[in-house]
């Protein structure tokens, strides 16, 4: 039994009388595991191994799972230049492949809008179009996924703190630690974030073995989920993968403490703006019309 289900039983009156028999040996490992903050590095280690096991046996090939920290004098931003976008969906497919979402039902972390030239509401966006060609006249593409905000109303609802803002910039979940009471759901104004209502389903063959511990592992039912602009590889110096999906180049990432990053010059030459500025939620995604 997972802290998720535990709580589920105990709200619901039921794990009361049960508790002594659960106790025998019903609740998982990780029921008992401290937040992420709290474990020392020999239990890490100790948790990583045992997830590791877990995955390899599960989809039948060597899983690897790290839990780089934060590099030092490093802000991660994302920049992108919607006059190139042509919504094309090739960072969505990216995305989903290299974060091990499911399949079905389907997840995706970046959800791309087709916007009317002119409209800059996002409720007026359609994310379900099919067209045989993009990109469709009188249209312009809005991708929209999480804004890492350096003010998340996320991080501030969450009542077990398993979300917070690491010194990177990176705005994180410990899933393990996630109860599911979807408050940051409810808080995010962009709607990055996504709810696991049922069991995921992750094909053996399209498993991506290469994980972090705060990013792309399996997730379970009842796990919140969201962009991490793909930790497992931005900490160990790669991009994003829909930044190297992205046919056009319109996605841009680098750190903002970097003078010479291409975003700090993006940042220093265009007329850049953010979703819902009215918010002070100060989002570290930036958007421009090149």
């Amino acid at each position: 039994m997972t802290r998720r289900e535990f709580m589920k039983k105990s709200l619901s009156g039921s794990s009361v009388l049960a508790l002594p028999p659960l106790l025998n040996g019903c609740l998982s490992p990780e029921f008992f595991q401290k937040h992420l903050k709290k474990i020392n590095k020999k239990d890490l280690d100790r948790i990583i191994k045992r997830k590791e096991k877990k995955y390899s046996q599960k989809f039948s090939k060597k899983a690897t799972i790290n839990s780089t920290q934060a590099i030092e004098e490093t802000s991660f931003a994302f920049t992108l230049d919607l006059s190139k976008c042509i919504g094309c969906r090739k960072c969505v497919d990216a995305c989903i492949a290299e974060n091990n979402q499911s399949r079905e039902p389907k997840i995706s972390w970046i959800d791309l809008l087709e916007m009317e030239k002119g409209s800059h509401n996002l409720t007026e966006g359609n994310r379900y179009y099919h067209r045989e060609k993009v990109p469709a006249e009188g249209h312009y593409y809005l991708p929209v996924q999480c804004q890492h905000c350096q003010e998340p109303p996320c991080v501030k609802v969450c009542p077990v703190k398993a979300t917070w803002k690491e010194p990177d910039g990176i705005v994180v979940i410990d899933y393990n630690w996630c109860i599911s009471c979807r408050y940051c759901v409810a808080a995010c104004p962009y709607g990055a974030r996504k709810v696991n209502w049922s069991a995921p389903r992750l094909p053996a063959k399209g498993m991506n073995p290469q994980m972090h511990y705060l990013g792309n592992v399996p997730r379970e039912k009842g796990e919140i989920e969201k962009c991490t602009f793909c930790i497992q590889r931005v900490r160990e110096g790669k991009y994003p993968a829909c930044v190297e999906a992205c046919p056009t180049g319109a996605r841009k990432f680098g750190n903002l403490m970097d003078e010479k990053s291409v975003i700090r010059k993006i940042m220093a030459n265009k007329n850049i703006f953010v979703l819902k500025a009215e918010l002070n939620t100060l989002p570290r995604f930036y958007y421009f019309f090149g």
